[in-house]
């Protein structure tokens, strides 16, 4: 990621500065842009070159999460959009990640999880990391389409989005699309709770 810019969101200068070094572990050549308000996001991206990531907290001022999330990616489709936030409850993780970001990692994480999560994320995977978080497998595997049960069967021998893509002939994004939908049709918020459903379907 040598060059890119990364957007680093959050009010708490003590969480931001802490999530700064994470970041800069995991990509030591980016160039790192710190905002406190939404506003400030705003502007950090019209001070150069797209944002390769933005990681933003889930509340701080200016931003909405009902329009905030779509306004970014509407005006940044390319870029990874990372939710990290204290609020780690099941709807609050749904709702992150049916507003179309890449990944949902928990405050409460360990800082070598963290980044991990933040590497495989930029790396094309949809991920949520939270605290302590085990999720069954969900019994509405059997109302998926023909296509949802291809892509399942890809995700279920451990494919990554760009395998999924080049083995159903679409674009990695188009893969991360139809990945995000089946997790949500599943219910589910990790691609291992998804392998689960995968065995229990096989």
């Amino acid at each position: 990621m040598g060059g890119a810019r990364i957007i680093i969101a959050d009010d708490h200068p003590v969480f931001r500065d802490g999530m700064r070094r994470v970041v800069e572990r995991v990509f030591p050549d980016a160039t790192l842009c710190e905002a406190g308000t939404f506003d400030e996001v705003l502007e950090a991206c019209s001070a150069g070159a797209p944002p390769e990531m933005f990681v933003l907290d889930l509340i701080f001022p200016g931003f909405s999460l009902d329009s905030s999330i779509a306004a970014l990616r509407s005006s940044f489709p390319r870029s990874t959009i990372v939710v990290v936030s204290m609020s780690e409850d099941h709807g609050t993780v749904g709702k992150v990640m049916s507003a179309g970001v890449d990944g949902f990692i928990g405050k409460g994480v360990a800082a070598q999880k963290i980044a991990a999560a933040l590497e495989a994320i930029h790396g094309g995977e949809i991920m949520v990391r939270i605290s302590e978080h085990r999720e069954p497998a969900s019994p509405l595997v059997k109302n998926l389409s023909v296509r949802q049960r291809e892509v399942l069967e890809l995700v279920g021998r451990g494919m990554t989005n760009k395998e999924i893509g080049r083995e159903l002939g679409i674009s990695p994004y188009t893969a991360r699309m139809h990945v995000s939908v089946l997790l949500k049709t599943l219910g589910v918020s990790t691609r291992t709770a998804a392998i689960a459903a995968y065995k229990d379907l096989a």
